[in-house]
């Protein structure tokens, strides 16, 4: 008897200790499998032209190559946003791929963050609240004859938040898409843009510095709302050492300097559920590392059991 009561025992404590076993890695391999079939259904529906605001995308920049065609290798560069060859769409790719290799993250807490993420930024609702960006960047060029969407005026916006104008295609500046703040000799920051983005400089007053732009930007999707679902961790490390570089800089001239998502900008109207329920653009790159604090921010969205079963029918249905 004695001997059966202890077999019972050890077993009971061995299923206690399985069940107290970290989950994370499974969590990360479920949201990687999702997130992939996201990403697919995602890229169908942008070549089918299901994303509204990439069909809106295609139709302005077409307009304005017509209108400008000096600057049509711009508006054609812009139009990519609405295939699967635009920045915002590759990273996604690229971020996924990148979830195969544990060695590219600090630790488990921030490899799972990253797949739920990367699962949630494929939202397709997620993903034309996004390209709102791009497409306002070509109805502004146009001097009001495109319509923006998802956003007051660039003069109501810079208004309401105090903002400086810094000229059309300063919703990009920020995005790691576009661009990447530059430090030069003098240990100032500017954004320099990628590629055929340069040709911004045309149209925009000016070089922009990172420190006038934190304290004097305006409201873009992906600095307010986005921001925390559309970001690697990479790129949130490349963006707080800039920050902390330029807060050191003022700190030692006796100043101080915020960071430039310290504060949201207000101008976003009709967004989806899914973008006013985004956490603030402010946590990226603050993640605890602590597995505790991690599991009960994670908890607060929902479990995982129930986020799984709406995301297979929403897939189902992007189908």
């Amino acid at each position: 008897m004695a001997a059966m009561l202890m077999r019972i025992l050890t077993l009971t404590l061995l299923l206690t200790l399985v069940g107290c076993g970290d989950d994370r890695p499974d969590k990360i391999a479920q949201f990687q499998q999702l997130a992939g079939k996201r990403i697919d259904t995602l890229g169908q529906m942008l070549n089918n032209g299901q994303i509204r605001n990439a069909m809106l995308l295609k139709q302005y920049t077409s307009i304005m190559e017509r209108q400008n065609p000096d600057m049509a290798p711009l508006f054609g560069e812009l139009a990519k946003d609405a295939t699967t060859k635009g920045p915002m769409y590759t990273s996604l790719v690229s971020r996924y791929r990148d979830l195969n290799n544990a060695s590219n993250y600090v630790d488990l807490d921030q490899q799972l963050a990253e797949a739920e993420n990367i699962y949630y930024a494929a939202d397709s609702r997620l993903y034309n609240d996004m390209i709102s960006d791009p497409l306002n960047v070509v109805a502004d060029m146009s001097n009001g004859a495109l319509a923006r969407v998802n956003s007051i005026s660039r003069e109501a916006s810079a208004l309401a938040n105090g903002a400086d104008d810094f000229g059309a295609g300063s919703q990009l500046v920020g995005n790691p898409g576009y661009g990447s703040w530059q430090t030069g000799s003098s240990g100032t920051s500017f954004w320099a843009w990628y590629g055929m983005y340069s040709m911004f400089s045309n149209v925009m007053r000016g070089p922009i510095g990172y420190d006038r732009w934190s304290g004097r930007r305006n409201y873009s999707y992906y600095n307010d709302v986005g921001r925390y679902r559309y970001t690697s961790p990479k790129q949130a490390s490349a963006q707080n050492k800039t920050f902390e570089r330029t807060k050191k800089q003022f700190n030692s001239q006796g100043k101080k300097f915020d960071s430039p998502y310290a504060k949201s900008r207000s101008g976003s109207t009709s967004l989806s559920r899914q973008s006013t329920s985004t956490p603030k653009a402010s946590t990226t790159g603050t993640r605890s590392k602590s597995s505790s604090k991690f599991r009960s921010n994670y908890s607060k969205n929902s479990n995982f059991r129930n986020s799984n079963s709406r995301t297979t029918r929403g897939v189902r249905r992007g189908k």
